[in-house]
C-alpha cells in the first residue's frame, strides 16, 4: 500500500516517540525527509540521524531525539501543508511560530530551510511543518 503523506508519517513517528520518551525512532528514507531532518538538526531540535541502507533499494533514517533536563526539546511538531491542502506563503508573509521561539520548515526554490533563513534570502514557498 502506498503512503499518501510520507512527511506527515515521519512527523507522527517523531511525535509518538517524544511522547513515549524514546531515545530514537526510525523512518523510511527519502530526499525530502532527509532535508527536513537537516533543518531540524541545524536548529537543535534533534541530536542527529543516520542512514541505514538495506541494499534492496530500501533505506531508513534512525533519528536520535534530543532531551534537556528530562524534557523533550520538541514540544510540538505539526504538519501545515497537507496533500489535500497545500499552504504557500510569500517572503513577506512567512508566519512566526510561538513569537519566534519555534520554526517553520519551508520548501523553497533554494531548498528546504527554516523560516528565518527564508526571510533573510527573501524567498517564499510551501510551509511543510512547524516545530517548537
Amino acid at each position: 500500500m502506498s503512503m499518501s503523506d510520507p512527511l506527515g508519517d515521519m512527523l507522527t513517528r517523531i511525535r509518538n516517540a517524544v511522547m513515549r520518551n524514546k531515545s530514537s525512532v526510525s523512518t523510511p528514507a527519502s530526499k525530502l525527509r532527509g532535508r527536513v531532518l537537516d533543518v531540524l538538526k541545524s536548529e537543535g531540535y534533534i541530536r542527529g540521524y543516520t542512514l541505514t541502507d538495506f541494499g534492496n533499494g530500501k533505506s531508513e533514517f534512525e533519528i536520535e531525539l534530543k532531551y534537556y533536563e528530562n524534557q523533550p526539546v520538541i514540544r510540538e511538531i505539526a504538519r501545515v501543508s497537507k496533500p489535500g491542502r497545500r499552504v504557500y506563503v510569500s517572503a513577506k508573509t512567512i508566519p512566526q511560530v510561538a513569537n519566534g521561539l519555534g520554526i517553520s520548515v519551508l520548501s523553497t526554490p533554494k531548498g528546504v530551510m527554516a523560516d528565518h533563513s527564508a526571510r533573510e534570502q527573501n524567498v517564499g514557498g510551501e510551509v511543510l511543518c512547524r516545530v517548537f
